[in-house]
């Protein structure tokens, strides 16, 4: 699934990849899975499915750990899957809220 994120960064320009992306399904569940298990591996969970060097290739291609969108991201045209299939309420946003993906 790497290379598919390579690709969508490519594409995108991010690693915003939605949890339910209609292009790629797959691959929006592991972007997901990625941001869950580096926050286990943060907690110190041994079985986390994340090693020190997988961490530091997603982050060598710009992979956002902890996602932050902004009132104008909002409103723009390409937030309007990821927004419509989040379960977060982000309508509620003011200036920042800080948006992690649900698996």
């Amino acid at each position: 699934r790497y290379k598919e994120l390579v690709s969508y960064v490519k594409e995108f320009g991010d690693t915003r990849v939605p949890a339910r992306f209609t292009k790629n399904p797959a691959l929006g569940q592991w972007v997901c899975n990625q941001r869950s298990n580096f926050k286990n591996f943060q907690n110190g969970v041994v079985s986390c499915g994340m090693t020190k060097e997988q961490i530091q290739q997603l982050s060598n291609i710009g992979f956002e750990w902890r996602i932050q969108i902004s009132t104008s991201w909002i409103n723009s045209k390409r937030s309007e899957e990821m927004i419509k299939n989040s379960q977060d309420d982000i309508t509620s946003c003011s200036k920042r809220k800080e948006f992690e993906f649900s698996c």
